[in-house]
């Protein structure tokens, strides 16, 4: 195979591979199943509406332990019931290039977010009270145990008393 011939190929395999590199299925984030998670935007107008604090999920598709605490922790009924009753649930793609409006007003894509967080890992939690206002931000892998402690900590105010690492320590 003449040289100009093995480029034409290569060329035509990356012509027929490119739609599904920039398909959206790919750029997809993995939020957990059966929760009804919103956009940034959307979820500080409905939090703003209804009072609740907002639960942040700052993940991206293919994050392992995304997925680990997807099935170990976020597909346990308690947990369940206790964030979908009482946040409004937001999911943030951490590769994602979507804008967002901080409560600021600065528009920011999703990936400038995490830079903003200071966030060199996935998953990243955070609870924000309904303004926007951030109670606490926690990184990594989470158990059914510390996806409880979160809530506890956030909606019964010991984070106005302590750090969440003093808290679970309790």
């Amino acid at each position: 195979m003449r040289a100009s011939e093995g480029a034409v190929k290569i060329y035509f395999f990356l012509l027929l591979m490119l739609p599904l590199c920039c398909s959206p299925l790919v750029a997809l984030a993995d939020p957990p199943a059966g929760y009804d998670f919103i956009g940034y935007d959307e979820g500080v107008t409905q939090a703003k509406a209804s009072g609740k604090p907002i639960f942040l999920y700052y993940g991206r598709y293919g994050c392992g332990y995304c997925d680990k605490t997807n099935k170990e922790t976020f597909s346990d009924p308690g947990v369940a019931k206790l964030f979908k009753d009482n946040y409004v649930l937001v999911y943030v793609d951490a590769e994602g290039a979507d804008r967002l409006t901080l409560p600021s007003g600065e528009v920011i894509t999703e990936q400038l977010f995490g830079a903003r967080l200071n966030s060199l890992v996935t998953p990243y939690f955070m609870v924000l009270k309904s303004d926007g206002t951030p109670i606490v931000k926690i990184p990594g892998y989470k158990n059914i145990k510390d996806m409880t402690a979160l809530h506890h900590y956030a909606a019964e105010g010991y984070y106005k008393e302590m750090p969440f690492s003093e808290f679970t320590k309790k």
